[in-house]
């Protein structure tokens, strides 16, 4: 084949997750990305086709005469209209005839912005030169991955203290769900983060859920059941006896009762001893209460009442890393969750 490249700029590779061992806490998903293979944006890669690719698809052309991105790559520039053939765009199956010129218009891959600071709001309830304790929305995504490369709380982190590029994550040590609101606690520094990993692994962290439930369980009770994968269903979790489930344990007491919908509701006070993707989504599901609003793990006719799971991470403790005191951090309701409380007929607590 062929090939004549007018210009060309290497590919830088994205940063790099740090290792797992500084993963306690935080049950990172495998996101599906194709091969990780990443494009800064760069000089327009052009192809002077031969006759010996007559017959070819573009798609098979072009990922052989530019091996360095991957074929799937490849394709999604062509069908985004970033390969042109003789001056028009292409197509993933045309076929080509020997004699064209290609222009290929390399694109950055998303997980490019994965590490990119962004201005947003944050609402720091305290931060000292060793520690952030951040009240965290629902809606904001903590890490990035496949879907949401931007936009996260992360950005947010690396723009306004911009010292975090040299912590692992940004110094992130543990997250909530998209949909989930509340205290999240971040290191400033690499010492501190390992404090507080180390913490994290032998369960002192003290964290406090609260969440609105359909249905009205014990008053008091513990789930200790553990965690994996959803067989069938790779983006839910699901008590498990696998050899790969990890311990998951949940302290639940019910707190008051009313009526959504018509329906009885419970508001749950949800202690963790560890913490796994969804686990009080999960545990409180598997007794058969699943949370208010959770479309995942609720029941699809039961949706309209709230639109996001009802849960709220009310309270934090840990040892301060530096000073070694205990510290503990309370977050009100959002109004969300507040004026659902009260539709309930039930009082916010203070």
């Amino acid at each position: 084949m062929g090939l004549q490249v007018m210009s060309f700029t290497k590919p830088n590779l994205a940063e790099s997750l740090p290792d797992a061992d500084l993963e306690a806490d935080i049950d990172y998903v495998d996101d599906g990305v194709d091969d990780g293979d990443a494009a800064t944006a760069s000089a327009p890669i052009v192809l002077q086709l031969t006759p010996d690719v007559c017959g070819t698809r573009l798609d098979k052309v072009v990922s052989t005469l530019v091996p360095q991105y991957s074929r799937s790559r490849i394709q999604q520039w062509i069908e985004a209209g970033h390969v042109t053939v003789d001056g028009k765009p292409g197509t993933t199956k045309m076929t080509t005839y020997g004699d064209e010129t290609v222009v290929v218009l390399p694109q950055p891959a998303p997980d490019e912005k994965a590490f990119t600071p962004e201005d947003m709001a944050l609402d720091v309830v305290y931060e000292d030169a060793a520690i952030i304790v951040i009240n965290k929305p629902a809606g904001l995504v903590v890490h990035p991955a496949a879907g949401n490369w931007s936009g996260t709380l992360l950005n947010g982190l690396l723009f306004r203290w911009p010292a975090l590029a040299g912590v692992p994550r940004a110094g992130i040590v543990h997250r909530l769900d998209k949909d989930t609101s509340g205290l999240m606690v971040v290191a400033k520094t690499l010492e501190a983060q390992t404090d507080l990993v180390r913490q994290l692994q032998a369960r002192t962290v003290k964290r406090q859920y609260l969440a609105l439930v359909w249905g009205t369980p014990q008053l008091n009770g513990t789930v200790d059941s553990p965690m994996a994968r959803h067989p069938r269903d790779r983006i839910k979790m699901a008590v498990s006896e696998s050899l790969i489930a990890k311990p998951a344990i949940t302290h639940y007491q019910r707190l008051a009762t009313g009526l959504l919908e018509r329906r009885p509701v419970s508001l749950m006070s949800c202690r963790l001893e560890t913490g796994r993707t969804h686990q009080i989504r999960v545990h409180m599901q598997s007794l058969g209460f699943s949370l208010v609003g959770d479309a995942l793990y609720g029941k699809q006719h039961l949706m309209p009442a709230f639109p996001r799971q009802a849960l709220q991470a009310s309270r934090l403790g840990l040892i301060h890393p530096s000073s070694g005191k205990a510290c503990e951090w309370y977050a009100p309701l959002p109004e969300d969750f507040a004026a659902l409380l009260v539709r309930a007929g039930m009082s916010v607590p203070e």
